[in-house]
């Protein structure tokens, strides 16, 4: 007699499995915004360490990474309900307090605001219209796209950015006044050598050291390809 019982039931990879109702153009913006922390993790860190592998950026991953795993864990252990919405989403098999797109995008927003605050890497105090016009715009769409989407209650998503923002500066702390007096020693050590890693956070004008030592290096016979 064949098997009767039901297949299981199909689960979805939510990394970016957004929803929003046909027709809904501000619906589908905000289903590309609540996207950005995918475009920030794949498209800025990746390009980050293959281009530049700077280690200020490097443990501003990192302390993501932590955040997201803290996220995980206590959802886990509160396990509060998504909205009904979450029905027409298929999202109903996971948790929503706090929120980790908001808990993303406000970490980000609050490292990225203080390496621009205190100049860190290429970053500028000139440039923090850049923070206000942009990225804190930005984690707030995101915040909100997750309640208008029907992934999260309001106070999911706060809970989410108030825990996002905590750990962001928290571990900017962390970073630069405990962690940062070893970045010599990561430099100067085989996985630092073989792979090129640096710290430029010592650094007052990154942008304008690169540009003088790369015009400089044309002038220099052993820093010129051979043909």
């Amino acid at each position: 007699m064949a098997n009767q019982n039901p297949p299981p039931p199909l689960k979805a990879v939510t990394l970016t499995h957004v929803r929003y109702q046909k027709g809904d153009q501000i619906g589908h913006l905000l289903a590309w915004i609540s996207l950005i922390p995918v475009f920030i993790s794949l498209g800025g860190f990746v390009s980050h360490f293959i281009f530049r592998r700077e280690l200020q950026g490097m443990f501003f991953a990192i302390g993501l990474l932590i955040s997201q795993f803290i996220n995980e864990i206590i959802k886990k252990f509160v396990q509060q309900a998504r909205p009904e919405t979450c029905a027409l989403l298929e999202m109903c098999d996971s948790h929503g307090w706090p929120s980790s797109h908001s808990q993303y995008m406000f970490f980000f927003a609050v490292y990225f605001t203080l390496m621009t605050n205190y100049r860190i890497g290429n970053l500028f105090r000139k440039q923090m219209w850049i923070v206000g016009f942009v990225v804190w715009p930005l984690a707030v769409l995101t915040m909100y796209s997750r309640v208008y989407l029907g992934y999260h209650t309001v106070a999911q998503v706060f809970a989410g950015a108030a825990l996002g923002a905590v750990l962001g500066g928290g571990w900017f702390w962390i970073v630069n006044n405990l962690l940062r007096c070893h970045f010599p020693a990561i430099e100067e050590s085989a996985f630092g050598r073989m792979f090129y890693v640096k710290d430029t956070s010592h650094i007052p004008n990154v942008l304008k050291f690169e540009y003088e030592n790369a015009r400089g290096a044309r002038k220099h016979v052993s820093y010129k390809r051979s043909e």
